[in-house]
């Protein structure tokens, strides 16, 4: 059992017992849950349900609990309405509510999702709440109210006014919401974004957490963010335009939530509202509701008496200010609360991409949603924060902390062994150098932990680099975010393309146009580049499209879509997929002095008992170091190496989780051979031959070995994958004449150079190769993967040594040939397909059935799992 294996077994295990634990506390949650009730003191309407501002009458009614204070002297002048905040509910006002009474009937609703109202409801949104309070002035024979609306109440008794005018006698905000602009970010995709990770959060909180019932209840529900999430600001600021009727606007000069500039911008949309600023903050409220009262109260009265000021008799000036369109320019930054969100929010964001968080602060800057200051500072903040969390878990964990998630994902032990080597030579300034390469900084801040590292020292030259990288590329966003925001803010509703589209083009400059200033990041963009033009370099998905559509069309032309399965009936699935490495070489048993000696190694064994078969095996066939290892069912040399000592064999056999074999190490020139024959006929013929080439270095003792990759022509186009390979040895020098080899293994991933070899068939490596196939029973179509001491004794068909034989997935590898283009390559995998196909056929008709498509897919579903394990080659 290797080391790793025993966390991999008790994991499932432990998702298990969570599971139980959640499903358990989902089930207490359910049997104690209990509807709310109203409270003491309050009453209640049945409601129709309502989603955004339509009723919905098929489903469940809606209770409304409410509060009710009656006039002091019987006689009512007129009602109020208090609207409370989110999160919140009528108790908000016991305070104020009482203080109205004077000639008043008072009430307090309780929202629905809040209090004690009913807490499950289709839309939480301030639009469906309108709707909800329009009903409950219906139910209570109401034909108008005054309405107060406080914080999110505020945008509440706006959409009232906007959805029955007539049956609002007048309208006051008390520290209430209003215009999008002055909310939080001050742009609704940002706030819904910011709503939506509240929201995800909270559920996740709540319902993936076994906590029985212990956060059911609280404030800080998924009620109160879904009520932010369903709402839309964007309207209000039109509501608030239109409103003619009489206006009082409550609000704490240090208010930090709603900011007392958008009780400014609420003013000025409304020139007949009389504005009350106070010494104090958004509690007001509950804390000093006596100070409110009085104006409030004076407000109300005046209007009744039929002195309000309406929008037609307001001051002349404030009518034409009040005309003027919205000016962007003035946006205030955000401040208070609000700020403090705001710049947590882009700490951790820092923790995900540190890059990308100061891009997007940027662009928030130049937006005027947070001030360049505030915005950089968190940044600042959150890479301090996340980089000495990197070098602490180095530092206290050392080396066994890459074992562990989520670490494990984002550091390979290569790229950690690469940066201890040039840490260990280039010293803490290092630290500097890499706040300015992204990729390497996790890295080389866990090697700074990892060799104990002053840490005095560490974070001194991180000061030093983030306080120079920070600001720079937080100003870089703005400069352009700036220029792009003005451009496009002649068109109306076009600031989130604005932030869209100036976000890309900044990343792409720090993606693409930072690298051009070093060596390795211009070649590395060659290198790029490369991979994308040149075909033999693309993904499957990209190339592989059009064969697959050729392939459906063989399936329904032979009525089968997995009939390929049946043009090897020696080999399970005909080799396509899931194949055993080891059945099919002991297939070949007719040529077995023609196969590199192998080993079984079975996963069922412990990994003591498998390295001694392996060393037992080595020593039985006269073996020395080194030796291949691979696992009996892979693909495209996945888990394959070479490895050279007894540690790197006891590693790989810790390692290893399925079926393994070892195999003899042949020396000399590696090729593919591709043959097929129908099963009508006596002979076959060879399809395709590979000349593969193994990637070679040669060394000038000037330049390292990281600068030979990437100044060599062809080896630049793998750069990646033989800079990842060799970390250790980059900073090496070889000396002058010294050969390299980049890679040991004839694939084309591992960065195998694939010419045609169609030059080197003769008859006589036909009639070898034929002989071998026909020993093989139940053989018709695949691969030779062989190596041999020279072309000539290729071509002689002598001297072969086949290393492994694939079956139906093979491919014509001599497409690969960079003289080749992508139409031709489609062109043989075309053929090849069509051959398999016909093949298939007639031994469907000689009595091996094809599997059926259920069976197909469940071996390709156990294939993929057993290749997910595997160790990297």
């Amino acid at each position: 059992m290797t080391a790793a294996e025993p966390r991999r077994r008790r994991w499932p295990f432990l998702l298990l017992g969570y599971l139980g634990l959640l499903a358990a506390s989902q089930l207490v949650r359910r049997l104690q849950y209990r509807a709310p009730e109203p409270r003491a003191g309050q009453s209640a309407v049945w409601l129709t349900a309502v989603r955004d501002t339509a009723l919905l009458p098929a489903r469940p009614p809606v209770r409304l609990a409410y509060r009710a204070w009656d006039p002091d002297s019987g006689n009512a002048i007129g009602t109020v309405i208090l609207v409370h905040g989110s999160p919140g509910d009528g108790e908000a006002f016991e305070g104020l509510g009482p203080m109205l009474t004077a000639g008043y009937r008072v009430l307090a609703p309780d929202l629905p999702g809040f209090g004690g109202s009913s807490e499950r409801v289709p839309d939480y949104s301030i639009r469906a709440h309108a709707r909800y309070l329009l009903q409950l002035l219906d139910s209570l024979h109401l034909a108008d109210a005054h309405l107060v609306g406080f914080s999110m109440g505020g945008g509440v008794v706006e959409e009232m006014a906007r959805q029955s005018p007539s049956r609002v006698r007048s309208l006051t905000l008390l520290s209430g919401i209003g215009v999008q602009e002055d909310e939080l970010l001050g742009d609704y995709y940002l706030n819904h974004a910011i709503h939506g990770l509240q929201l995800g959060a909270l559920w996740l909180l709540t319902e993936g957490t076994p906590h029985f019932g212990w956060l059911d209840g609280g404030m800080l529900s998924v009620n109160y963010a879904r009520n932010f999430y369903d709402s839309d600001q964007r309207p209000l600021r039109g509501v608030l335009s239109s409103w003619n009727g009489p206006a009082l606007i409550l609000h704490g000069q240090t208010d930090p939530l709603v900011p007392v500039d958008a009780a400014l911008e609420h003013a000025r949309l409304m020139p007949q509202a009389k504005l009350v600023l106070f010494p104090g903050d958004h509690f007001m409220t509950f804390m000093h509701p006596g100070i409110l009262a009085e104006p409030l109260h004076d407000f109300l009265v005046q209007v009744d008496r039929g002195q309000g000021v309406v929008r037609g008799t307001a001051d002349p000036a404030r009518i034409a200010a009040a005309a003027q369109p919205f000016d962007p320019s003035k946006t205030h930054h955000a401040a208070g609360f609000g700020l403090f969100i705001a710049m947590c929010l882009i700490a951790l964001a820092t923790l995900v991409s540190e890059d990308l968080t100061c891009i997007g602060t940027g662009i928030m800057v130049a937006r005027g949603s947070i001030g360049f200051v505030p915005g950089t500072i968190a940044c600042f903040v959150g890479i301090v924060m996340g980089d000495i969390i990197f070098f602490a878990l180095g530092r206290l964990l050392g080396r066994p902390v890459l074992e562990r998630p989520p670490l494990s994902w984002i550091v390979r032990a290569k790229m950690l062994n690469g940066a201890v080597a040039w840490f260990k030579e280039r010293g803490p300034v290092l630290v500097f150098i890499t706040r300015f390469l992204p990729g390497f900084r996790v890295p080389v801040y866990v090697a700074a932990g990892v060799l104990h590292t002053g840490a005095w020292t560490f974070v001194g030259w991180f000061f030093l680099a983030a306080s120079a990288w920070t600001p720079a590329i937080v100003w870089l966003s703005m400069r352009f975010g700036q220029q792009m925001v003005t451009w496009l803010h002649h068109t109306e509703g076009m600031t989130w393309p604005a932030l869209l589209i100036a976000g890309t083009v900044v990343f792409l400059i720090v993606r693409f146009g930072l690298p051009l200033f070093t060596y390795r990041g211009r070649r590395l963009l060659v290198s790029r580049w490369r991979r994308l033009t040149r075909w033999e370099f693309w993904p499957m998905w990209a190339f592989y499209p059009p064969i697959a559509l050729y392939v459906i069309y063989l399936g329904i032309r032979y009525r089968s879509l997995t009939l390929f399965t049946a043009a090897n009936p020696a080999i399970p699935g005909g080799g396509f997929v899931g194949e055993s490495k080891g059945a099919i070489l002991a297939g070949l048993s007719a040529s077995a002095d023609r196969v590199a000696p192998w080993l079984l190694l079975t996963a069922h064994r412990s990994p003591a008992e498998r390295q001694a078969a392996a060393r037992q095996f080595m020593r039985s066939q006269h073996l020395e170091f080194p030796v291949v290892m691979k696992p009996d069912t892979g693909e495209r040399g996945s888990g394959v190496k070479v490895v050279r000592t007894d540690a790197e064999l006891d590693e790989y056999l810790e390692r290893a989780e399925g079926d393994v074999l070892i195999q003899q190490f042949v020396e000399g020139r590696e090729f593919g051979v591709f043959y097929y024959r129908y099963p009508d006929q006596a002979t076959g013929r060879i399809f395709s031959i590979t000349d593969k080439r193994l990637p070679l270095l040669t060394g000038d003792g000037i330049h390292t070995l990281e600068e030979l990759i990437l100044r060599d022509e062809r080896a630049v186009c793998m750069a990646r994958l033989y800079l990842d390979r060799h970390q250790e040895r980059l900073h090496e020098i070889p000396r002058a004449g010294e050969t390299i080899p980049l890679g040991e293994l004839g694939n084309h991933c591992q960065g195998a150079l694939f010419l045609d070899g169609a030059a080197l068939n003769t008859p006589a490596l036909t009639e070898a190769i034929d002989r071998i196939s026909r020993g093989y029973p139940g053989f018709y179509f695949g691969r030779y993967d062989l190596r041999v001491p020279g072309e000539a004794d290729l071509s002689a068909g002598q001297h072969l040594t086949i290393l492994e034989l694939n079956g139906a997935s093979s491919e014509a590898t001599h497409i690969y040939d960079p003289k080749h283009g992508v139409f031709s390559a489609w062109r043989t995998l075309r053929e090849q397909w069509r051959i398999l196909f016909a093949i298939a056929d007639q031994n469907r008709k000689a009595g091996t059935p094809p599997l059926g498509l259920g069976g197909f897919l469940r071996l390709y579903a156990r294939h993929r799992d057993l290749v997910a394990g595997h160790v990297d080659g």
